[in-house]
Order: C-alpha cells, then structure tokens, then sequence
C-alpha cells in the first residue's frame, strides 16, 4: 500500500510549495502530521470542482492542508465552514487559508464538532460537500449529521477508512481504530440514502452521494 501511494504521489501530485509550508507550520506548531496525503488532497480538489459544489462542510481543520485543497475546488465562487475542536489549530488553519487567497471565504466554528453540528441543524443550513477527518470513535456520529445537512446529490468524504491498511489485512497488526473503521465502512456500504465506494489512496477515502 505504501509503494502504491508513493508512486502514485510521484506521478501525480507535482511540487506544491503551498502545502509544504502548510505542513512545515504544522510542525513547527507542535501539532500531529496527520494532514490528508497530497493524492487525497488533489482527490478532495478534484470531486469539488467536477461536482460543482459550492457549500462546503469540513470536520477537522488541523493546519488548513486539507481546507485549502477543499477551497481550490470551488475557487472564488464557494465557502469553507470548518468545524475544529483546537482553536490554536483554527487559528494556523485560517492563516495557511489566508496565504493561499481563501482567508473570506472559510469560517471556522471551535469546539466539539458534535455540538456545531447540531447548532448548524438547528439554523437549517445546507451543504453540498462533507469531509469527515476528525476523531474517529465519531465518524457514525458525524455522517448521520452530515446526511441531516446535506443537500440532494451532496456528496460525504471520510477520511482514514483503511486504518493504515489494518481493516484489509487479516494478518496486519490492529490499530486502535481498526473495529471503528470496519463498523464505519460497513454502515457507509449499507446506509439506505447512500450510494458509496471506498477508493485506496492515502489512508483510504469513501465517498458518498446522498441519494435524491
């Protein structure tokens, strides 16, 4: 899976200064290197702008790598909410935005994304795109509230789905969150207002649309 990944990052993920120094902030902040890899981040560019979407949700901000792939997408035409629980990482995520021409278009709401979701169900917002890259003991949680907030034809985007590869391996060592996952991929596959696949690259990414 490693060899697959990095020649596909080498193929297709050319030198982005932008994104180095996102990451090279991320450490100097002291924060965990757990951003999106650089062929899951064009992926996230790529379905926003084929799907057109212009509402963006996203679950974990950590440094903005992942937000400034997602703002790519829509361009000048779309906004960014991003629900984080840190708000020391909003904060550098919403710097890294503003060097990369987004800092107006993403608002960030800190605390736990759980409770901003409600919050944002309650004001009966709408969006058109979702990515789930937080906590990952949530990811149900936070699904069945996107699938609240989505749109028609929305589409839902999680991250970490392969638990470094552990979920497909019988003989892999288990992480932490392998059981998570697995109960995840399969409550994805099975959801009724969902149609889904799960695409192997980086740590693993299933996409959904909400069905019409």
């Amino acid at each position: 899976m490693d060899q697959v990944n990095s020649y596909i990052d080498s193929v297709f993920s050319k030198q982005d200064t932008l994104l180095e120094e996102v990451v090279a902030s991320i450490k100097e902040n002291g924060m965990p290197s757990i951003s999106v890899s650089p062929s899951s981040g064009k992926l996230l560019t790529l379905l926003i702008s084929i799907s057109g979407a212009k509402d963006v949700l996203e679950i974990g901000a950590l440094g903005g790598y992942s937000g400034i792939c997602l703002a790519r997408g829509f361009g000048r035409g779309g906004t960014l909410t991003s629900l984080e629980l840190e708000e020391k990482y909003a904060e550098l995520a919403h710097r890294n935005l503003s060097k990369a021409g987004f800092g107006q278009q993403v608002t960030y709401m800190i605390g736990p994304a759980l409770q901003s979701l409600e919050q944002l169900v309650s004001e009966k917002r709408q969006f058109d795109f979702f990515f789930i890259d937080a906590d990952k003991d949530n990811y149900e949680n936070y699904l069945h509230a996107c699938i609240r907030l989505a749109k028609p034809g929305a589409l839902i985007v999680a991250d970490n789905v392969l638990a470094s590869g552990s979920i497909a391996a019988d003989n892999a060592m288990p992480t932490r969150y392998t059981k998570i996952m697995r109960k995840f991929n399969e409550a994805v596959a099975n959801h009724p207002q969902l149609e889904s696949q799960l695409i192997p690259i980086g740590d693993g990414l299933t996409v959904s649309k909400v069905k019409e």
